[in-house]
């Protein structure tokens, strides 16, 4: 119990005030002990001036007055310091319950927080222009906990995506595995095929979650240097046409000429461009078009991918780049995508200083994504 009440922030608190009260009776007694004579004896000699020597002569009347000054001094110093003790424990208390019941209840939260209990905060009251610094810690405390609730959040979330995403394909696998066995499906390349599809489906999740992961840690590198914005848009349409002709949708590119270079790892930002005319094309019926553009605008250039295709209601737009996140569940599913491309997108443009964004008028209206990228320096 004595070392808890050493660990008090209350007693320590009072032990402050008094330490200063003692220090301070012990200035006033020590300075009153050394000067007290002579400022006693300076004071009877006027008044024996004024009196006319006539009043006090004998000394040992005035050994005895200087001795009763002594202890009525000493006295008043002895009552003055036993006031301020009271009046010490008193501040103490109310600076206590001021001051230490806020920090007792951010230790009680954040150990109810070290348990898993992330909804926990701590109670601010007043505006944010009233808040001292407790107030303002309580407030950080509070932001804490928040964003620890939200990444706790995340990660559920996250699990049960990709145990969702790994159950899919791995139950059909099982279930072709059964019929071979039981014999009810034919040992045919069709049947050999859909196991070959589902397990590359499984194939690709796991590289796109290793990509998550490696750019939401930050654990790769880029290698930037002057780009030129024609050519970076180029090769992705180049390697995408055939795809799109199978489809029968028309990708085309619109780059003036005059453009500067742009500062980026040329293999991410054509991963980027990628995944963006990639989900394009999965979202775009037969008939319809993809434009890939660029434009400058100040020290950025702006690259869009323009898509007729069957758009994104308003309510989806600020979510499109959360991962695994999808707006039509079922109609993705059959597509095939992992539901990360553009999240590592935004990661990998936000990495290069830019910003990724994505458009759509409503459902049916086709939609636009768009990000940006530094120009090179000394190209004006």
């Amino acid at each position: 119990m004595f070392r808890a009440l050493r660990r008090s922030l209350g007693v320590k608190i009072f032990a402050s005030y008094l330490v200063v009260i003692v220090v301070g009776v012990s200035v006033l007694l020590t300075v009153s002990e050394l000067t007290a004579p002579t400022a006693f004896a300076h004071h009877m000699a006027g008044m024996r001036s004024a009196a006319g020597g006539g009043m006090m002569r004998g000394s040992g009347m005035m050994a005895e007055l200087f001795v009763d000054y002594q202890a009525a001094v000493r006295e008043a110093l002895a009552l003055a310091a036993g006031a301020a003790v009271v009046v010490a424990l008193g501040v103490s208390l109310f600076v206590t319950r001021r001051v230490v019941r806020p920090v007792q209840q951010m230790e009680r939260a954040s150990q109810r927080i070290a348990e898993g209990h992330y909804a926990e905060r701590v109670d601010v009251s007043g505006t944010p222009d009233e808040f001292d610094e407790l107030g303002q810690l309580a407030v950080s405390f509070n932001r804490m906990a928040s964003a620890l609730e939200q990444t706790e959040a995340m990660r559920r979330q996250l699990i049960g995506d990709v145990a969702h995403e790994l159950r899919t394909p791995l139950t059909t696998i099982k279930g072709t595995a059964e019929g071979l066995i039981d014999g009810v499906l034919p040992a045919d390349p069709e049947t050999f095929n859909r196991v070959y599809k589902e397990a590359d489906r499984l194939q690709r999740l796991v590289v796109d979650l290793q990509e998550l992961s490696r750019v939401e840690a930050g654990a790769y590198q880029l290698e930037r240097k002057p780009v030129r914005v024609g050519e970076l848009v180029g090769a992705a349409v180049e390697r995408l046409s055939p795809q799109f002709a199978d489809k029968g949708v028309t990708l085309a590119a619109d780059v003036p000429a005059g453009l500067p270079p742009v500062l980026a790892d040329e293999d991410r930002i054509g991963q980027v461009l990628l995944n963006l005319v990639g989900n394009a094309l999965q979202y775009t019926p037969a008939g319809g078009s993809v434009t890939v553009r660029a434009k400058r605008e100040r020290d950025h250039v702006v690259f869009s991918v323009v898509d007729t295709g069957i758009g994104i209601p308003a309510g989806h737009l600020p979510h499109l780049f959360t991962r695994f996140y999808r707006v039509d569940k079922s109609r993705s599913r059959a597509g095939g995508g992992s539901g990360i491309g553009l999240t590592i997108s935004r990661f990998l443009v936000e990495a290069h200083g830019g910003t990724i964004a994505a458009q759509s008028p409503g459902s049916g209206e086709g939609s636009t994504f768009t990000f940006t990228l530094p120009v090179a320096s000394g190209h004006p």
